[in-house]
């Protein structure tokens, strides 16, 4: 009985998702219990559909804020399940998971005094440094909205590693650097690579339950100053 109820409610859930209204979707998701939602969660963030998976993420960083103020160790136990799925020795790719950390620290400021250094750590070619090309967006993002909650928390090494991506071909890779670099006031409006002035590429942003359309140009014009040196 318990299987064909929990594909009942992974389907629930999946529609919920769908939902136009964040706000009533995480109040519908609450109605499900923690411990199913969990398992649902993780599998929408292998979602053919990227808003769905993105929105799960977002749901993910809502029920273990949750889960925090009743039981911390339950919201470390997600963390670390994350982790493990971001591990070579997991046999995955971990999608989804690298987003879901940095939503759930820009949630939970405790969690983020343990876990933040693991997050940058992705990065780090000294650290645990993810190789997939894919996956390194979702690193970048998860970092970026981490750092939009707690732009304090950027240091210089970190900076210095997601500049490296302001030149990458990856359009996406590009426009989610320059977005973690402005969350973390670490933007340097004054001296703009050439190629992100003049970046007419068009990339979509998730913006908490949504996608907007943007051009990396304009990301970049939005803080610079008209008379930007440009190197």
């Amino acid at each position: 009985m318990n299987k064909p109820r929990g594909r009942k409610n992974r389907k629930k859930v999946r529609r919920i998702l769908d939902e136009k209204s964040r706000s009533r979707a995480l109040a519908l998701l609450e109605e499900i219990s923690d411990d199913q939602l969990v398992g649902h969660l993780f599998s929408h963030f292998y979602n053919g559909d990227e808003l769905i998976k993105f929105r799960s993420v977002t749901a993910m960083g809502e029920l273990v804020l949750r889960l925090a103020g009743n039981r911390m160790e339950k919201a470390r136990i997600v963390l670390r399940r994350i982790m493990w799925n971001l591990n070579d020795e997991s046999g995955g790719i971990g999608w989804g998971s690298p987003e879901a950390m940095g939503e759930i620290l820009a949630r939970c400021p405790e969690l983020a005094l343990d876990f933040k250094s693991i997050l940058f750590s992705y990065l780090d070619d000294r650290g645990n440094f993810i190789e997939h090309e894919i996956l390194q967006r979702g690193v970048l993002w998860g970092v970026g909205t981490f750092l939009k909650s707690s732009p304090d928390g950027l240091d210089s090494t970190t900076a210095g590693l997601i500049r490296s991506f302001l030149i990458s071909p990856d359009p996406v890779k590009r426009a989610y650097a320059i977005r973690a670099l402005i969350h973390g006031k670490s933007f340097d409006c004054g001296n703009v690579p050439e190629n992100l002035l003049e970046d007419e590429t068009e990339v979509d942003i998730y913006t908490g339950w949504n996608f907007i359309k943007t051009r990396i140009s304009d990301m970049v014009l939005a803080c610079t100053p008209r008379k930007a040196q440009t190197v």
